[in-house]
Formats: C-alpha cells, structure tokens, sequence
C-alpha cells in the first residue's frame, strides 16, 4: 500500500511512522527544509508533549468536537504517548497540571526522535510543496506537486491549521479539502492573546500576576472560570489563563467581554476587609501608598489608587470607609475589558477546520473521497492549553495511519 503524507508536523510525522508499521510505502510531503519546524516553538521551545489523564479527561479539555475524538484517543493514549517517545529515547517528565515534558527541556529531542523513528522504517521524506490530492472515480489516486505527480493508494491531509503561518501552516490543507467537495469550517484564531482597548493595559506592560482569579462574563453571563497566571501586553492581556478563556471565546459570535480578576482569592471580602483594616492601623500617620505596597504590585500601585479613588499621598487616618470599600472591590474585583482577539500570528492553535460530520471517527477516512484520510490541525478539532493539542496530533496522526495502510 502506498501511502502519502501531506504534512511533516506532529500529526503528519507519527502518521508516517504508524503506516509503516503497517507494513505500508510510506510518502511524506513537507515544504520546509526541516519537519517538525513548528513542534519546535511549542511550549516555548520545551514541548509539552502531552497530558498525563485519562481519554474521558482528554475529552473534557478538547472543548471543540471533542468526543468525535473518542476513538483516537482510545487507540492511542497520553500514557502511549509517554512510552512511545520514551522508547525512541526521550525520557519524559511530569510538572503541574500533569503537563508533560521531555527531561531534556527541549522541544528538538522531539522532532528528532520522530524523525530517527521515520528513518529507522524507511520513510521518505521529499521536500516539496502538495498542490492538490488527485482522484478518479471519487477516490484518491495521488499528489500533486510543484516537483510533480507522486502516486498513492492513500493519502493523509495533515498540512496542521494557520497558526504561525511563518512555519508554514498557510492554510493549504483547508483549500485542499474543499476542492475535494469537503465542508471546511470557518477558522479563527485559538488560544491566543486577547486584545484591549483600555488605556491599563500598555500602562501595565509586563505585569505577570501569579495565584489569582479569573472570571470571564459576557453579555451578563460567566463564560469562564480560573486560577492561575496572567500578564499584561502593550495592547491586553496574555498568559495560561487568558489562553485557555479564547478557547472558551472562540466557540462564540464575539471575543468582546469583562474579565474579573480577584487579586486576593485567598481571602473573601470580609477577610479582606479586616485584613485592609489592620494594615491602615499599622500604618495610620503614613501616606497610601506605603500601604498599597504591601498589597499589590508597585507596577499595579497607580492603576489601583485611581481604581478606589484614594491618592497615593493621602494620609492612611484620612481614608474614609466608602473608600476603603472601594479599595477592597477593586482588589476582589480588576476589571479589564476585552474587545478583540490576536492574530493567527500570534495563536498557539487553529479552530475551525474539516467539518467533522464527514469524516469517519473511528478512521479519520473521508466520507467524501475513498482513499483520504485527515489528522491533527486541519479537523475542526481544539483543545486547551497544557499538552491536550499535541496529544491530539499524536493520537490522530497514528489512528489516521493505521486506517491509511490497511485502508479502512
């Protein structure tokens, strides 16, 4: 069986290795000078290959079409993964979150590994761009290139989404699938920073707040909830939390909304309020800010005085109750509005994609085209951050080469 790989990320790459374990010819079509080019930028620079859960919680964070996912994730789990790389020669390691890494700390002892394994069974690897997957009769017969037509029995779209379209990831595969009669669903850009138009934001650029609360509200309504890390950018807001809340946007017409930090989620109001009291008693006869600073940042000190409407200079024995309340409001409750999204170039992962209503879940075969079969980024398929995105390339990549080898 011949079987040709459009792709040489981490989909297109196991692929590659899991048809050749099933004894077939295997192809691999990648235009860059290296595969792997943008596995290499993931987790800056360390990889976080994978999520050490269970399939039902692999499902739960792929919040997009995540139970389409289910037999790929049965086929080929995060605990396979982990093995898997570990037997190529990659010792892994288990941080917070259960995010799982190399121990290496390098994202190219990945890359690398992949491509020994795809060397190792006889992959060839043919630096070229695909045009478009040629069919007779409705199903496939082979590819075309800018270096011509190669033949195939089987063919693996895994051309990845349009994120950091600087490494390649332009699109090709969307165009591809439709010219095949396949739906594609619209794409946005996911997990990725969010924008703001509020005058805070550049004045805080560079702020990483540590341990605290995260509500997204929208229209009213609370759409998303976390603890953890944020920064401030020159134009809004990024960091682990805030790229797990675009996932939650994206699903959604508008990525316009309120976030609602709680700076103090340790303590509730009334704790705080205490809490607030004895600092001004500690400090009655000293200006504000002396005791501002030991409740936020100095970058954040500023900001906060104008927020609860006590300047820095006032004396602590002159603060009245309305503003100590102020004071505790806006410490319990920042708020930073949202009006738009980052751009592809700037997203960790694609939404949207091949719809997956036409493919076969427990093959990731066409249902449009014999022959044809999809993995990774270009499916209509995402998931949070922490290693759940990788582990979808993995576990598509190897579904998606078994069904290519035997055809099924």
């Amino acid at each position: 069986m011949k079987v040709v790989i459009i792709g040489g990320g981490a989909a297109g790459m196991m692929a590659a290795i899991a048809a050749s374990d099933c004894g077939a010819e295997v192809t691999l079509l990648e235009r860059n000078a290296l595969c792997g080019v943008k596995v290499n930028l993931t987790g800056k620079g360390r990889c976080n290959v994978t999520n050490e859960c269970d399939t039902e919680q692999l499902i739960r964070n792929t919040p997009r079409n995540g139970k389409f996912l289910y037999s790929a994730f049965s086929s080929f789990t995060s605990e396979d993964a982990v093995h898997f790389f570990e037997a190529l020669g990659v010792p892994m390691k288990t941080e917070r979150g259960n995010r799982v890494f190399p121990q290496s700390d390098r994202a190219k002892d990945i890359t690398q590994a992949l491509s020994r394994g795809m060397s190792a069974r006889g992959v060839r690897v043919k630096r070229c761009r695909a045009q478009a997957v040629v069919t007779q009769d409705g199903a496939v017969r082979g590819v075309r290139t800018d270096a011509g037509l190669i033949d195939a029995d089987s063919v693996i779209i895994a051309t990845g989404g349009r994120s950091y379209p600087r490494t390649g990831s332009d699109g090709d595969g969307y165009r591809m699938a439709a010219a095949l009669g396949h739906t594609v669903i619209a794409q946005r850009p996911s997990l990725v920073p969010l924008r703001s138009d509020s005058d805070i934001c550049p004045r805080l650029e560079g702020l990483s707040l540590r341990n605290v609360a995260l509500r997204v509200e929208q229209d009213g309504t609370t759409i998303y909830e976390d603890f953890g890390e944020m920064l401030f950018t020159s134009n809004g807001v990024s960091g682990p939390m805030i790229l797990s809340a675009s996932a939650h946007l994206v699903q959604r017409e508008s990525f316009q909304c309120m976030l609602h930090i709680d700076l103090k989620p340790a303590l509730d109001r009334d704790t705080l309020d205490k809490r607030v009291l004895r600092d001004f008693e500690a400090g009655k006869n000293r200006d504000f800010s002396n005791v501002l600073a030991g409740l936020v940042p100095q970058k954040l000190m500023p900001v906060m005085a104008e927020r609860c409407g006590i300047p820095t200079d006032q004396k602590v024995n002159t603060v009245t109750r309305e503003q100590r309340e102020a004071l505790c409001l806006a410490l319990k409750d920042f708020t930073v509005p949202i009006c738009a999204a980052g751009s592809f170039d700037e997203a960790v992962i694609t939404a949207g994609g091949v719809d997956t209503k036409e493919l076969n879940p427990k093959t990731l075969a066409s249902k449009v085209v014999r022959g044809l079969y999809f993995a990774g980024e270009v499916i209509d398929v995402d998931a949070y951050t922490g290693g759940f995105n990788l582990q979808i390339a993995w576990s598509t990549g190897y579904k998606a080469g078994q069904s290519a080898a035997w055809q099924l």
